[in-house]
């Protein structure tokens, strides 16, 4: 009895598993796809720092849009970046920068 109780059980698992891959558990005319896209108020840059303006791809961090940039490794430390990158965007932390946004970084390549 606990061979057939086991083996229904599992041929259930199996077959909720293959309805909500294949058909899904949620119906069609509920889900909605989303776009949000969160615009951070872009502030003038009163910097007398040289910089460029990019573009943040996912996956991407302050230090390797930099290092991408200059072609090489970063020529200054990672504070004297950090100081910089919040200088010329007030408001803004390195940590923090989102997906899509563009920024302006410092640019150490002269």
């Amino acid at each position: 009895m606990k061979k057939l109780f086991g083996f229904l059980l599992a041929v259930l698992i199996i077959y909720v598993i293959y309805i909500d891959l294949t058909v899904g558990t949620l119906p069609s005319s509920l889900t909605q796809q989303v776009d949000a896209k969160v615009e951070a108020p872009k502030l003038q840059v009163k910097s007398n720092l040289p910089s460029f303006e990019a573009k943040v791809e996912p996956g991407a961090t302050v230090i390797s849009i930099v290092e991408h940039q200059l072609d090489k490794p970063l020529p200054v430390s990672i504070t004297d970046l950090i100081q910089d990158f919040r200088k010329l965007n007030p408001g803004e932390t390195p940590e923090k920068i989102q997906i899509g946004s563009t920024y302006h970084f410092p640019d150490y390549s002269k």
